[in-house]
């Protein structure tokens, strides 16, 4: 904060409280409702990365994910032993082999992003009405606006 920037109104500082705590909750309780129980979070995250962004190199995956090259090689090697991830050679760099989800591992993924969207609906539904549940869909309005700016 500087000088020029106005000054904050308690509401807002609450509510930027309010919405760290609830959300580093709520991560956690989804997370707990992974089907991914056997893979370790990082090998989760990989499959979360290549679901959401596509092919990559394991050098291109530890870069996002903040770790050593080595670390990912275990990680792509055990997700490819599993049959969730395959690697191709790239047709235009023969030493690069880009890291695809297989058909099994996208039904994993889907699979566990319906059942943490689905127990999230179902909680939402037993603790608000309908008001409420308006309520939390323009909040959320509001949060992504946030985070885009």
């Amino acid at each position: 904060m500087n000088d020029s920037d106005p000054p904050l109104s308690p509401t807002a500082v609450r509510a930027a409280g309010d919405v760290w705590i609830v959300f580093s909750r709520l991560r956690r309780r989804l997370r707990a409702l992974d089907g991914e129980d056997d893979l370790s979070p990082a090998q989760a995250a990989v499959l979360k990365r290549l679901s959401q962004h596509g092919p990559a190199s394991a050098s291109e995956l530890a870069a996002a994910e903040g770790v050593r090259a080595q670390s990912m090689a275990k990680n792509v090697a055990a997700l490819e032993a599993a049959g969730l991830v395959e690697r191709h050679p790239d047709p235009y760099d023969g030493r690069r082999r880009p890291v695809t989800l297989t058909e099994r591992g996208r039904e994993q993924r889907l699979g566990d992003l319906r059942a943490r969207q689905a127990w999230l609906a179902r909680a939402l539904q037993e603790h608000g009405g309908e008001e409420e549940l308006r309520a939390v869909v323009t909040a959320m309005a509001l949060l992504d606006e946030v985070a885009q700016s």
